[in-house]
């Protein structure tokens, strides 16, 4: 199986690994009429999965619409709170995922963005 981001599962692909696990136990349990059923419905699932990636990456045009893009929330040390609203994420949040990159003040930012598939992507000024 193709790896994308090695430990990393965003929203969409945990959503993907819930349907496949309630399918896969439905189909061991009375609500099939068969193994065969439940295993069709899980590669159903991984192959619009499947399917949805190949698309995003052969067609750059159909990105917007199968991922979202990035959102900016701190450009040159300064919080955009109606990007932070949008996302409804708080600053206490925002302050932890900061403090995973290292970064103490808002002011030791040039970019900050959430990325589409969840991440925080941090820009840090140089230090002189």
């Amino acid at each position: 199986m193709a790896r994308r981001q090695a430990g990393h599962f965003g929203p969409a692909d945990l959503l993907v690994i819930v349907l496949i696990a309630d399918a896969a136990q439905n189909g061991l349990g009375k609500d099939y009429g068969s193994v065969t059923e439940g295993l069709t419905l899980v590669l159903t699932i991984v192959a619009w999965e499947y399917l949805l990636d190949w698309l995003s990456w052969r067609f750059p045009r159909t990105r917007p619409y199968l991922s979202p893009p990035s959102l900016t929330l701190i450009r040159d040390g300064r919080l955009i709170p109606q990007n932070l609203r949008k996302e409804m994420i708080t600053e206490d949040e925002l302050k932890a995922q900061l403090r995973e990159h290292e970064v103490e003040d808002y002011a030791d930012i040039r970019l900050a963005t959430l990325e589409g598939d969840g991440r925080l992507s941090v820009l840090k000024r140089k230090m002189k």
